[in-house]
């Protein structure tokens, strides 16, 4: 199996780590075929956990969730090992007028779903943003 530019699925960490291989192949271990991962006969190692993820946007509940723009002063978020995130603005820490409303996105893992929920609303409680837009956070 390959991907993208030919790079062999073998090759990929995250796909390495699902079959219970070290995530970067040693060089020996390239070089006498060791680190090829026959899918057919290779067992997965089963799923564990449950991950939720939210989209954090720039819309006016009040005006029909319709997209806003403006500068962003301040956006508090802390990661922890259960809750992880990332926002992207433009250099001056703006979201452009004709841009996608959705600028940030958090992820929380826990043992099952309702730990996950739960690691969710509390970032969610957490999550402070201060500036011109609009947003349900």
């Amino acid at each position: 199996l390959q991907v993208a530019m030919g790079i062999p699925l073998y090759h990929i960490p995250e796909v390495r780590e699902l079959y219970g291989k070290n995530r970067f192949a040693d060089e020996e271990d390239v070089s006498n075929g060791k680190s090829v991962i026959d899918f057919t006969v290779t067992e997965r190692i089963p799923a564990y956990g449950h991950c939720i993820a939210v989209r954090i946007t720039a819309e006016n509940a009040e005006a029909g969730f319709k997209p806003t723009s403006g500068g962003i002063q301040e956006i508090n978020f802390r990661s922890t090992p259960n809750v992880w995130g990332y926002f992207s603005m433009d250099s001056s820490g703006s979201i452009h007028e004709f841009a996608d409303s959705q600028f940030g996105h958090l992820f929380a893992s826990g043992p099952n779903r309702e730990q996950a929920r739960r690691n969710m609303v509390l970032a969610l409680k957490e999550l402070s943003i201060r500036g011109d837009i609009s947003t349900t956070v």
